[in-house]
């Protein structure tokens, strides 16, 4: 067996607890930015004119700056300014997941926008108030919609989540280097990573489509 091998079959259950590490990762950044990006979406589809602007300078500047240079913002920048002792873990599953609240927030402001505008009229025409309205019509119905997109989202957070080795984060990437600059079998090790990360995809982007399925209404046309 050769030397690529050995340090593959050696390697393997310390990657796969690395996989772990990153499916944590990436699970918390989503929910993080699940919750931050359903009300922002709302803010900016059915919100006063200052909501909107504000709202969009948060995606902008989500979308805008670079992952790692967030990463080191945050973890060396802010952490320290304001003498907040956070781990590295911590502060990757934030800043994944306020630049993961940017791109939803469109998501989902896209959905709420293609649904048919005579909804919200109707609601209210049967003496529900718009808050209500929003909560129980359009946003079930949003959210089925924007499934795809999330799933997206989803394979997009996993692969920058890798970025996060730069602060010593335990995960997929910074475990294969770890080994790699141990045994010097460099390709093998990042080859394995790389299955890994096809296998999270796969895995994830499969489950979502499932829902995606179980939740969507037959006979439904936006």
């Amino acid at each position: 067996m050769s030397e690529g091998w050995v340090a593959v079959l050696d390697a393997l259950p310390y990657m796969l607890g690395g996989s772990a590490v990153t499916v944590v990762v990436v699970l918390g950044a989503m929910t993080l930015g699940f919750v931050i990006a359903v009300p922002f979406a709302v803010g900016h589809v059915y919100g006063g004119p200052l909501a909107r602007r504000m709202i969009s300078i948060y995606v902008w500047f989500f979308r805008g700056v670079p992952l790692l240079v967030l990463l080191f913002l945050f973890y060396f920048g802010l952490c320290s300014l304001l003498n907040i002792n956070l781990s590295a873990f911590t502060v990757a599953v934030v800043v994944l997941g306020l630049i993961s609240s940017a791109y939803q927030s469109q998501i989902f402001r896209g959905a709420m926008q293609s649904l048919p505008e005579g909804q919200l009229k109707a609601a209210r025409a049967l003496g529900m108030s718009d808050s209500k309205a929003i909560a129980f019509i359009i946003l079930p119905q949003a959210l089925r919609l924007s499934i795809p997109a999330w799933s997206n989202e989803y394979s997009i957070i996993l692969k920058d989540s890798a970025v996060t080795y730069a602060l010593g984060v335990a995960e997929i990437m910074a475990r294969a280097h770890f080994v790699a600059t141990r045994t010097y079998q460099h390709l093998p090790l990042y080859i394995l990573a790389g299955v890994i990360y096809l296998v999270l995809t796969y895995a994830g982007t499969k489950g979502l489509r499932l829902l995606e399925n179980k939740v969507k209404i037959p006979g439904y046309s936006h």
